[in-house]
């Protein structure tokens, strides 16, 4: 889509899309289980030209939840919309749901199963999905998706789709999605520290993201971020053993990476 002259905007709702529909992802279908065997979804997208944002809280219906969050930025003047209110709000504006059973998985079942046993989570299966892009107009946008955490409460929400948070874009700065233990990311609005990071103590992409990503690993919270500034530079840094993670740049060549360094390209 970028190759062709597409939309940063357009690129990472596809992308994220494609995510959601796959159920090996926590996101869309495949989500995680609550406590309570059911599923909740969070969703956000933000566009770096204006800072118009959209979000989705604690759904299960549409069969995309960062659609939802797209409807909500281009045909609400919220930013951000939860449960019950969110479905209706879809319904009227068209965005496709799913048939009943569509997102459970029985992997997902037994996650729910070994966590009720065991107590214990592990940030890197749960991973939230995400996408962040920089079009040939210097554009940027930035899109996160996620079920959530396995045997969460019920009602709980995320970083995902707090803006500054999990999510975040801004033309003058980057463009940030976040994955990992979302209480610490909405607790120290680490999308949102990057960007400022970059604007105020003149950092580059790469200080501030590892800076942010450290910060939180010495105050106990896991996760990592992907990141484009305006210049294109990218940096993907991770505080737990593993991040799925990719990127494509003008050349074509695609870079997907599990269990290695975090990397930058300038």
């Amino acid at each position: 889509m970028l190759a062709a002259g597409g939309s940063a905007l357009d690129a990472v709702i596809r992308a994220v899309v494609a995510l959601e529909d796959d159920p090996l992802f926590n996101a869309g279908r495949g989500s995680v289980l609550t406590i309570a065997g059911t599923q909740e979804m969070d969703a956000a997208v933000m566009d770096g030209r204006d800072h118009r944002a959209g979000a989705v809280a604690g759904i299960c219906g549409p069969r995309n939840p960062i659609l939802a969050a797209r409807a909500v930025m281009e045909h609400s003047d919220h930013v951000l919309v939860i449960g019950d209110g969110a479905l209706a709000f879809c319904r009227e504006h068209g965005v496709t749901f799913a048939m009943p059973g569509y997102f459970a998985t029985e992997e997902r079942a037994r996650e729910l199963r070994e966590a009720r046993e065991k107590r214990q989570r592990d940030a890197a299966v749960e991973a939230t999905v995400g996408a962040v892009a920089r079009d040939r107009d210097g554009n940027l946008a930035a899109a996160t998706s996620t079920g959530g955490m396995t045997g969460k409460t019920p009602g709980r929400v995320g970083d995902s789709p707090i803006i500054g948070a999990g999510t975040y874009a801004d033309n003058a700065t980057c463009a940030v999605s976040a994955t990992g233990h979302g209480e610490f990311f909405m607790r120290y609005g680490s999308a949102f520290e990057i960007a400022a990071r970059l604007r105020h103590a003149g950092q580059s992409l790469r200080q501030a993201a590892d800076a942010v990503i450290a910060a939180l690993a010495e105050l106990g919270g896991r996760g990592g971020v992907v990141a484009v500034n305006r210049s294109g530079g990218l940096a993907l840094p991770f505080n737990t053993s593993g991040m799925y993670r990719g990127f494509v740049r003008a050349g074509g060549a695609i870079y997907t990476a599990i269990w290695d360094e975090p990397y930058l390209l300038t």
